[in-house]
Parts: C-alpha cells; structure tokens; sequence
C-alpha cells in the first residue's frame, strides 16, 4: 500500500481513540455530558409544563350544569398531563391499543331479532356480585357503544366495564350486526345516521330492568351514532344521561383531515381494509345489494362509504350520507345531560370541526376539549397501562349521574 494511505488509516485511528477518550471524560468525568443531558431535561420539562399540560377547555351554558361537573366530576377542571414520551395525538392514538391493558371480563351473550329480521348481539356484564346494587332490578345500568369496527373486545370498553364493576353497576355492549362473529340474517349492516337497531336495542335494555337507571356511553362512531339518536329522540328516550368519546362532530371534515398523505398512510388505508374485513365474510348476503368487486377495490373509508355504506342505505350519494351522519347537525334538538370529550389534536375530528357554538345554544351539552390526547388516546402517566385520562371522565361522570343525578335533571 502507498505511504499516504498508511498515513491516513493511522491518523483516522489517532482521532478515533482521542475522541473516544474525551467523550469518555466529557460525560462521566467533567460532567459536561450530564449537563446537557440535565439541561435539556429541564428545557423539556419547562415546554412540556407550559405547552402540553393544560385544563381542559369546559364549555357549557349551563350554570347548573357546570357546578354539577366541578362537584361531581372534577377530573374535567383539573390539568390534564398526558405521557411526557407520546403527548402527540396521532402517536397517542397508534400506541394506546398496544400500550393499555385489557382487564378480564366475563360475558353473556345474547341475541335479539330485528322488525327486519335481523340479530344484534350483545354483550352483558351482569355483575351479579355488586355489594353497592345487590338487587338486580334496580342496579344500574351502563349501554356501551364501539367505534367504526370495534366490539366488546375493545380494550377502551373493557376499561369501561372495569370502572362500572367497582362501582357496582351493570353494563351491556350493543355490537353492531354482523361484527362480534354473528351471521347477517339480511343484507343490512350498520351505519353512523341509522339510528334503528340502536333503538331497538335501548328499548330491550330497558324493558328488561325499567327500574334501573340507564344510561349511555358511545366511543368514536359509537358516540356519533348516539348523538344521532339523542338528536332524534330528544327527551323521549328511557335514557337519563349520556357520554360521548372522540366523536366525529362533522363527517366531512373528518374525511378531508384523514384523507391528507400522512393520516391516509397511517390510518385512512388501514381502517378502509378493517371494514372491507368486517364484510368480506358476510359476502354472499351482501352481494344481494351492493357489488362488492368495487367495495372491496376501496383504498379509502370515503370510496368504500361510496360503493358501500350509501348503496346500503339508501342514500342518493356519499355526500348526502355525510350530511345525514354528522351529529353536529343535531346537536341543538338533544334533551339530555351530555357529556362530550374530544381533543383538539384528533385527526378524526378536527378541533375547527367541533361545533362549540351550538354546544352554547344547549343547556344539556357539556364540551370537554383537552390539547392533547389524539383520538381514543387520553393516555397519561409515565407507563399508561391501566387508567387513562377518558377512563377517569367515564367513572366520574357515570357514578356523578347515577349517584346524584338529582341536581342536574330539573335544568
């Protein structure tokens, strides 16, 4: 080999070794290393406790109503400090299904018909061995809805059921049909604005057990689906109160937001194959009604609502079963105690989306919007693996309803 190129390899290794050895020194032995490592510790902390950490924005008309949650459910006055590591929304909502727990929870399934024809499943958790309720007649009771393709299954529901057991109350999962392993007796699914089956299934809950108090707990679309319903019903339903988590306020802006390169890439792509997943086994009925060549060729939830969800319904295009789905549109004619919370940083419903106006106008709606959590996230502590921050709003609402109810229902 030439001279120059032993002198170089000798050099390189000379630097190599020094550098080594000062940055052996520079971090455990001056101290500098440390530093820097306490001052970006302390820079990041004073971001994370100005920026991140805040109260959650509380809007409601109601005077009564707000004292009614600052008494009995204070967690949606308090700072919300969400995990220091994955405070970003969209990473809070890729992490929380594998981050959370999922707690044991023992079933009873059962399936009731439809005016159609149809089934719905459900899935009760009777807890029988409540020391708070032992009378099962007037144990309250708990209806829990899933998001778009989610079940009883879910780790947000399960966390649910959790924090009704130790309050002693009941809770049942209305599955929509044909997802929680059931067959499709007809060619119908489920949808954001048809409200029936929901219906349907809250009039069977509550004839089973009319004295128990009974309300409503609705996640993602499961909350949308709800709304629709309180929309409709106003005060004629046997419901007393109701929860909505990380709901899509207005479908076309949900669609835009998540139709963008990233949040396509990261959710848009994966949730349209969920659906086509959910159908693709009920295929032979479906195909009565719709061409499922095309469903299944969808590569958004807007193409596959398109070749799907308005064929199946009925509706004359996409867009006019957007207008029909967003429960902002009914947001004003809702005539119980409602609780909602969203975060600003959900790319499932964008904060300009959140209709904070005409919460005013509705002396039942209460809007609980944080600056973080993502969508279904809420996580908080340093490992979130059990309680969430939407957990802790579900308990405190749930148990303020069921426990002193009273004071808000002559508003």
């Amino acid at each position: 080999r030439p001279p120059c190129a032993m002198d170089w390899q000798v050099l390189t290794r000379e630097l190599s070794l020094y550098l080594e050895s000062q940055v052996r020194v520079g971090f455990f032995g001056s101290g500098v290393g440390l530093s820097l490592v306490l001052g970006f510790g302390v820079a990041y902390a004073c971001y994370y406790l100005n920026s991140i950490a805040k109260k959650p924005q509380l809007v409601a008309s109601n005077d009564r109503f707000c004292r009614f949650l600052e008494e009995y459910c204070p967690v949606v006055t308090e700072t919300y400090y969400p995990t220091i590591w994955c405070w970003e929304g969209r990473v809070q909502t890729l992490l929380r299904p594998f981050i959370t727990s999922r707690p044991q929870v023992q079933y009873r399934n059962e399936l009731i018909k439809t005016a159609d024809g149809g089934q719905i499943s459900l899935d009760w958790f009777d807890n029988n061995d409540s020391s708070y309720y032992p009378d099962a007649s007037t144990r309250p009771t708990v209806l829990l809805l899933p998001g778009l393709t989610g079940t009883s299954k879910e780790s947000y529901i399960l966390h649910m059921i959790h924090q009704s057991e130790t309050l002693g109350y009941r809770c049942v999962v209305f599955n929509n049909r044909g997802i929680a392993g059931e067959e499709l007796l007809t060619p119908r699914t489920y949808c954001a604005a048809d409200t029936e089956d929901l219906e349907t299934v809250i009039h069977h809950v509550h004839s089973l057990h009319p004295s128990a108090p009974f309300m409503a707990a609705g996640v993602s679309m499961g909350g949308m689906l709800l709304l629709n319903y309180l929309g409709k019903t106003g005060r004629d339903t046997p419901l007393m109160a109701a929860a909505i988590f990380s709901a899509g306020w207005n479908v076309f802006e949900s669609i835009e937001s998540l139709e963008k390169p990233l949040n396509w890439l990261l959710f848009n792509y994966y949730l349209t194959t969920c659906l086509q997943s959910s159908i693709s086994r009920h295929r032979q009925m479906l195909e009565k009604l719709v061409d499922m060549d095309l469903v299944m060729k969808a590569r958004t939830i807007r193409e596959f609502d398109k070749q799907f969800t308005s064929v199946m319904f009925g509706y004359r295009s996409v867009d006019d079963y957007y207008e029909d789905a967003s429960p902002c549109r009914k947001l004003k004619s809702v005539g119980i105690p409602v609780l909602c919370l969203n975060s600003v940083d959900d790319v499932f419903s964008p904060s300009h989306a959140i209709p904070v106006e005409t919460a005013k106008q509705n002396a039942n709606v209460a809007l609980v919007l944080t600056s973080c959590g993502g969508h279904i996230g809420f996580l908080e502590g340093i490992w979130p693996r059990k309680c969430t921050y939407m957990d802790r709003v579900f308990k405190q609402f749930v148990q303020a309803v069921f426990e002193h109810g009273n004071k808000i229902f002559s508003m």
